[in-house]
């Protein structure tokens, strides 16, 4: 579904959105700014600086904050964070430290702060700056007796269960916290010129600003995928997936074009921002596997490089391309082998195919159960037990299971009626009370 121009605002505001990462990460936001761009308003995206360029295309105005995700994701330090591995705390204070100065200045002159997960800390600048700010999200973070912390696959109806689910947000909360006191208080009292948090952190304050006291949550994620649960608070909005359309102005190269001609309609594989020690062999199981099940295969190789040594001799049956829009190419294959990440997730609901899920790290491994629950895939393959026959085996499943593929399909014609940036933008507008009668 295109995006639609939102309901014009009362008065334009200055918005800045700050959110780091990869760029699956970044993805989603960059919609949702487009969206309240569309709207009316002037809109930053403060993010690490080698999406410079990919942000600046869509007409947004572009901040840096510290960091190179790409650089970072491709060391030994980023190979070991995504093999699981716990780094160092001193590893990352430092950039942390410069994330938070840069970000501070990305801010100054707004009107309204939209932070994210891993750029929490943008409450103590909108604390400082007096603006109101948003919490804008693609996994549910509020804490909810329905499912726990980072346990959305699953959902409780014991009453312990969901007490214990309701705890684990809190438990988590207090951790995080705990690990950057120190440094968060150092910000606001160095920086920002603001009191420290109490010990137990901001839940604990004796006197919240009127602006960080109830703060509201956009979720960019679908009703559909998951529902919204009944304990929520109504200022924390579920609106629907975040999407950028660019395969209208994508040109495909011939030999792309080509390959989706043949006869055989092929699958993709992708990865996005997922590198990895070795990348020859996820490429060797892809190749392999693709024989094993006579099929034919697309290989993007994202950030980790995956199908560099494909031989030449596999080129009938395996295309390498670095990237290619979702929203062209999924369409058009019959299944996608991917890491789960939450936007490649979105992309492939989207698109109303089955998946095969390779989960690394992180938040993976819940979206891939999430999408067994939901029926459109076989169980996730963790990337460490990958294997030509595992793959192949899960290949065989999405290919021949007809329900699955049905199930695939009517999920994802629900997922393109929804508008979630429109849904995002006019919630945005309704909190802040500068809706216009249509």
């Amino acid at each position: 579904m295109s995006q639609s121009r939102p309901t014009a605002p009362s008065r334009k505001l200055k918005i800045t959105i700050l959110t780091v990462g990869s760029r699956g990460d970044l993805q989603p936001y960059c919609a949702l700014a487009i969206g309240l761009k569309r709207a009316g308003h002037e809109v930053t995206l403060a993010t690490h600086e080698n999406f410079a360029s990919f942000v600046r295309q869509f007409d947004l105005k572009f901040a840096a904050i510290a960091g190179n995700m790409q650089e970072f994701l491709q060391s030994k330090q980023g190979q070991r964070l995504i093999a699981g591995e716990k780094l160092k705390p001193e590893e990352g204070d430092k950039l942390l430290l410069q994330q938070l100065e840069s970000a501070w200045l990305a801010c100054q002159e707004s009107d309204v702060i939209i932070y994210t997960p891993l750029a929490n800390w943008g409450y103590h600048i909108a604390e400082k700056l007096g603006v109101p700010c948003f919490f804008a999200s693609c996994l549910p973070l509020t804490p909810t007796g329905m499912f726990g912390f980072l346990r959305f696959g699953q959902i409780a109806k014991n009453p312990l269960r969901k007490a214990i689910n309701y705890s684990s947000y809190l438990l988590v909360e207090f951790l995080y916290w705990q690990r950057y006191r120190k440094l968060l208080n150092h910000f606001r009292t160095e920086t920002l010129k603001l009191p420290p948090l109490p010990y137990l952190g901001s839940r604990f304050r004796q006197k919240t600003p009127a602006n960080v006291s109830q703060i509201p949550v956009l979720y960019g994620f679908s009703p559909h995928v998951i529902p919204k649960p009944h304990d929520w608070p109504h200022w924390a909005y579920v609106t629907g997936f975040w999407f950028i359309d660019s395969s209208g102005d994508y040109k495909p190269p011939p030999e792309l074009e080509d390959f989706l001609g043949r006869k055989q309609i092929p699958l993709c594989f992708g990865f996005g921002s997922m590198t990895m020690a070795n990348p020859e062999y996820l490429t060797h199981y892809i190749v392999e596997a693709l024989k094993k099940t006579h099929q034919g295969g697309i290989i993007l190789s994202g950030w980790g490089n995956v199908g560099r040594t494909v031989h030449v001799k596999d080129s009938l049956r395996v295309f390498v391309i670095k990237e290619v829009p979702h929203d062209w190419l999924l369409p058009q294959v019959k299944a996608m082998v991917h890491h789960a990440g939450a936007s490649t997730t979105a992309a492939v609901l989207r698109a109303g195919i089955p998946s095969v899920t390779l989960p690394f790290f992180a938040d993976q491994p819940i979206w891939g159960e999430k999408l067994t629950r939901l029926g459109v895939s076989p169980p996730p393959i963790p990337y460490k037990k990958l294997s030509t026959e595992t793959l192949a085996e899960a290949i065989e499943v999405v290919l021949s299971d007809e329900v699955m593929k049905k199930k695939a399909q009517e999920l994802g014609q629900k997922i393109r009626g929804e508008d979630g940036v429109a849904n995002a933008v006019k919630a945005f507008h309704r909190h802040l009370g500068l809706l216009q009668d249509e």
